[in-house]
């Protein structure tokens, strides 16, 4: 690793590395106009944890439909399309926990489950969210979850379907 890299190409460089979104078309490839349409159906969907060097964690969370929920825990909408099911303006009931980085030499302090919770308590502010969910794609995603579940009192439903290696 560049040790001169700062800290938003070591964030980029680490979701291109544990997202496959480059060869898998159903994922959400995070781009200016992903960001303006997050901004667009709320704009707690996004937040970072910031250093004097940049990023160090980002959170991704997109508050959706009960029924784009069903849709989605069924596996009959990608996570692209999840995203083209939620309209601006609707209202939500539930909230998915679509990602979480944080830089190797900051994880385990907490950082990624209080920005999750955050975010989850600005989008209650606006609406009766009744339901978490997420598709697990390692071990610390699946525990970050039921962390957040926990403090957000909140049911957390799981998509099946994907599976991962343990470190």
């Amino acid at each position: 690793m560049n040790l001169r890299m700062g800290n938003l190409e070591r964030m980029i460089g680490l979701a291109n590395e544990f997202f496959d979104w480059k060869n898998d078309a159903g994922q959400i490839a995070v781009d200016e106009g992903v960001l303006e349409r997050l901004r667009e159906i709320h704009p707690a969907t996004l937040c970072e944890e910031i250093d004097g060097d940049g990023p160090v964690a980002w959170v991704l969370v997109i508050p959706t439909t009960r029924g784009v929920m069903e849709q989605f825990l069924a596996g009959r909408f990608t996570e692209r399309e999840l995203l083209e099911h939620t309209s601006p303006g609707e209202q939500y009931q539930a909230i998915y926990l679509c990602s979480a980085l944080v830089l190797p030499e900051y994880r385990r302090k907490g950082i990624a489950k209080t920005l999750t919770v955050r975010v989850i308590e600005a989008i209650r502010r606006d609406h009766r969210i009744e339901h978490l969910y997420y598709w697990a794609f390692s071990e610390g995603g699946k525990a970050l979850g039921g962390r957040v579940a926990m403090e957000c009192r909140l049911p957390l439903l799981l998509r099946e379907g994907h599976s991962f290696s343990s470190p």
